[in-house]
């Protein structure tokens, strides 16, 4: 399963996007206002919860400094990958593309559709106003 999140122009330098987002703590900010829970494990792990659903930890994967991170599932059982790609449009302006690529089965794949869709479409929305 692939969502891509509507993309986000950030009135920001790509160096100061990609240094908001690799500091764990900012996605707090991002979050919906349904979330439950909200806990730096370290710092390269959150975890969160959206009321009604599982607690979820992400951990860092994979950066390439000012223009991509890589958070992924913490835990085998939900295989899946958050991913931020920046890219410079002018010296204090960049854009930023919110994707997420999970391996679920079909019944799974339908349930969980709608809620990631609007949860990625949520993270994008609050990195555009921060």
């Amino acid at each position: 399963m692939f969502i891509e999140a509507p993309n986000s122009i950030i009135n920001k330098s790509t160096k100061e996007v990609f240094e908001f987002l690799t500091d764990l703590k900012n996605f707090e900010q991002l979050m919906p206002e349904n979330i439950d829970k909200f806990e730096v494990i370290n710092e390269n792990r959150f975890l969160f919860a959206l009321k009604g659903m599982p607690e979820i930890v992400l951990e860092r994967k994979k950066q390439t400094e000012f223009s991509q991170l890589i958070l992924g599932a913490a835990s085998e059982k939900l295989p899946f990958t958050l991913k931020a790609d920046i890219k410079s449009l002018e010296e204090t302006k960049s854009e930023v593309v919110l994707s997420f690529t999970g391996e679920f089965n079909a019944m799974m794949a339908m349930m969980i559709k709608s809620p990631i869709t609007n949860f990625m479409g949520t993270l994008s929305g609050n990195l555009a106003k921060v």
